[in-house]
């Protein structure tokens, strides 16, 4: 390149065009040359504590090494306090970053589980659904098909991931939620002011109000239909934290005939969505029909996306009372 400038420099035009060309070849060579596409770079370091995602909920996890597999990133995560057979490679999305107040967060909660992790750090079982324990659950299809710890780097690179994108809208819920239960120790109110049925009834209504043709508007019902069935399957098992688990108790024995989804709101329903992806993944159906439906729920969660400020609030949580807290401990 330095030859070839050379020969440029000394060039001498004849002519004021002849100039100008020489004057753009000249700005030419000296760039700035675009930069080839390099990898992605990761955004924590390895050894760095971090929340992650894992089904519905929030685990305090070890950020302990990374890989780049197809110009993405790839984490392998220990959940703390839990066996080494529950590490997991998960990409970098289900690894969420914090601002300098929930970092803050993060530490109180690491000093608070350290009086606790000496009773809590046993194997998790792979009984029912119904385990009360915060250990990191795989979904409830993978459970009955393959055994968790056999999953290695190599299978989880090569597997089909079906992936659900929460707005970013909502994500601050997602994390304020997780804080509220397992480290202030309140609860929801329940039942909500704006159940999940309402929440449904809701969108189908505004969708129908935008004029679709019928076999939209099928469509839609079909998808709030189904959404109402996976919340109740999914509640008891997946959607909720241990501190929960005695408010559930409490509500099934007082409604012991009303769906779940007549008595909690939006912050689980939102926690379905961070669920259903890996439950979707083992489901039978094509390529066509999958993409249909992901294309449903990404349209069903700009609802609640622009309806945040309505459907969650801080208010709608209360502390618990003491009973309380020592029968959920």
């Amino acid at each position: 390149m330095r030859q070839v400038w050379w020969k440029v420099d000394n060039l001498q035009a004849k002519s004021k065009t002849s100039q100008r060309w020489i004057n753009d070849l000249k700005c030419f060579l000296k760039g700035p040359f675009p930069a080839p596409k390099q990898d992605p770079k990761p955004k924590f370091q390895e050894g760095e504590r971090v929340p992650c995602s894992h089904g519905p909920l929030l685990y305090e996890a070890k950020y302990v090494k990374v890989a780049i597999k197809d110009k993405q990133v790839k984490c392998f995560i220990h959940y703390s306090g839990w066996n080494k057979n529950w590490d997991e490679w998960v990409p970098e999305s289900r690894v969420l970053e914090y601002v300098d107040t929930n970092l803050q967060k993060q530490r109180e909660l690491q000093k608070a589980n350290q009086k606790t992790k000496k009773n809590k750090q046993k194997t998790p079982e792979n009984g029912d659904g119904g385990s009360t324990s915060d250990t990191p659950q795989p979904p409830w299809k993978k459970r009955a098909q393959v055994d968790p710890t056999a999953e290695n780097e190599e299978t989880f690179m090569n597997r089909v991931e079906v992936k659900l994108k929460i707005p970013e809208e909502l994500k601050p819920w997602l994390v304020d939620d997780w804080d509220l239960i397992t480290r202030q120790k309140p609860f929801f109110c329940l039942p909500a002011k704006k159940n999940v049925d309402s929440i449904r009834e809701d969108y189908a209504n505004y969708k129908k109000s935008r004029g679709n043709t019928d076999n939209k508007e099928y469509a839609v019902n079909e998808v709030v239909a189904g959404m109402k069935e996976y919340f109740n399957v999914m509640l008891g098992t997946q959607l909720l934290y241990k501190f929960e688990r005695p408010q559930y108790t409490e509500i099934l024995a007082d409604h012991p005939d009303a769906p779940m989804s007549q008595v909690y709101g939006a912050p689980r329903l939102l926690r379905l969505f961070v669920q259903i992806g890996a439950t979707l993944a083992y489901t039978p159906l094509d390529e066509k029909s999958l993409a249909l439906l992901l294309n449903c729920l990404h349209d069903f969660l700009k609802y609640p996306a622009k309806n945040s400020a309505t459907l969650f609030s801080a208010s709608d949580y209360e502390v618990a009372p003491p009973e309380y807290q020592r029968k959920a401990v």
